[in-house]
């Protein structure tokens, strides 16, 4: 035959071996091995083709939480199942897509998955298998942005800090409630009546009650300038503590040591309530001519602020509590909103360090004013990919 291959098919005769069991032979080639070695490479070529068509493979440059699942099978709908811990399977997708990726995996642990591809005209299914370990890698690389953001705000920082430490004078806005505290301590003197300080209802490890204790210290050395009292109730020990040592240090920059009085710094209640009526007694006895309510506070801001107005005193709040500002407001001669709170420090004190960190801070939030127009603009126009690129940090 031209084109072709020629087989003599001829009969292989059993030749009995040395060993007793008859062996195949055709032309001296033995006929099991033959057979052996050609299903043995058939095996290994099908698990090849398996292979290559459904694959399970980690997610690379990430926290070790997710698997990219892919297969190549040309089916209108195909099954994926995973097994869990007792073995048993599970579908997480049915469909026609090509991939899935499965999340809020375990780093470090093997996961089974099964691909169930339907043959109507069998009346059965083709099963792939496969497996693989998320890995937990150094670098997240779907945080680049939050990498690039910090990277830009800390430069701004360490440059602002640089520039003030060399006396560049930088603009703050006025923030017409700090500015009104010598005026209310000048009231205070001239009535001799107290100063009262509230730092709030929350214990040190809120950021409001930091804060308003740097307010404490400031309002402190000038209480101790003009020799008024200083009333501080505290809701928590922390808090006492911080507070008697600012104050003490407060009189001690002032010169005043002997004048620093560490009972008008007392500890009164851990129960909300229980403190705010504490402090309502204080008012109406005491009748302290400035009252600074300064920190964290919740549903007791209304009861401070009207009790202190009743009695008739100049009142200075501030708070971040954003559902607690409306209250303050009205019935407060002066209200730092929000992030004057904490810019309070570097507006008294001027110092450089504190100073070129407010200004780095301000940078930072007008590049993220600059991104949210940028990624509006880019929406609009149709290119995502600037979207997608800060979207992968926050997953």
């Amino acid at each position: 035959m031209s084109g072709g291959l020629l087989i003599n098919w001829r009969i292989a005769k059993p030749v009995q071996s040395g060993f007793g069991d008859p062996q195949f032979l055709y032309n001296g080639v033995n006929m099991r091995k033959l057979a052996t070695i050609i299903f043995f490479l058939w095996g290994i070529n099908a698990l090849l083709c398996a292979s290559h068509l459904f694959t399970v493979s980690d997610v690379p440059w990430d926290d070790g939480k997710a698997l990219q699942i892919e297969w190549k099978v040309p089916a209108d709908t195909i099954y994926l199942q995973k097994a869990d811990s007792l073995g048993a399977w599970t579908t997480i997708y049915a469909g026609s897509q090509s991939s899935y990726r499965d999340t809020d995996l375990n780093p470090d642990l093997v996961y089974n998955y099964r691909l169930l591809v339907p043959r109507p005209a069998f009346q059965d299914s083709m099963a792939f298998m496969a497996k693989a370990k998320p890995r937990e890698q150094w670098f997240y690389l779907h945080k680049l942005s939050y990498l690039l953001i910090l990277l830009a705000v800390s430069l701004a920082v360490l440059y602002y800090v640089h520039g003030a430490r060399r006396g560049k004078d930088y603009f703050i806005r006025r923030i017409s409630g700090l500015d009104s505290m010598d005026e209310a301590i000048g009231r205070a003197t001239e009535k001799g009546k107290p100063i009262l300080f509230v730092p709030g209802i929350s214990d040190l490890d809120d950021i409001q009650t930091i804060a308003s204790l740097t307010i404490l210290s400031h309002l402190a050395q000038k209480a101790a300038e003009y020799d008024t009292a200083l009333i501080v109730p505290c809701r928590f020990s922390m808090v006492l503590s911080a507070s008697r040592e600012v104050v003490k240090e407060a009189y001690l920059k002032a010169g005043k040591p002997d004048s620093y009085r560490e009972d008008r710094i007392f500890y009164l209640t851990d129960d909300q309530f229980g403190y705010v009526a504490g402090i309502d007694g204080i008012m109406v006895r005491e009748q302290p001519a400035a009252n600074f309510f300064l920190g964290s506070f919740y549903a007791e801001s209304l009861i401070l602020a009207e009790t202190g107005f009743s009695t008739g005193a100049i009142q200075t709040s501030g708070t971040a509590q954003a559902s607690q500002l409306p209250f303050f407001v009205v019935s407060c001669d002066y209200t730092l909103i929000g992030e004057e709170l904490f810019a309070a420090s570097a507006y008294l004190s001027r110092d450089p360090q504190q100073l070129g960190s407010l200004k780095g801070h301000d940078f930072g939030k007008l590049l993220v004013i600059v991104f949210i127009i940028l990624g509006v603009i880019m929406e609009i126009a149709g290119w995502h990919g600037f979207k997608a690129f800060f979207e992968g940090a926050a997953q």
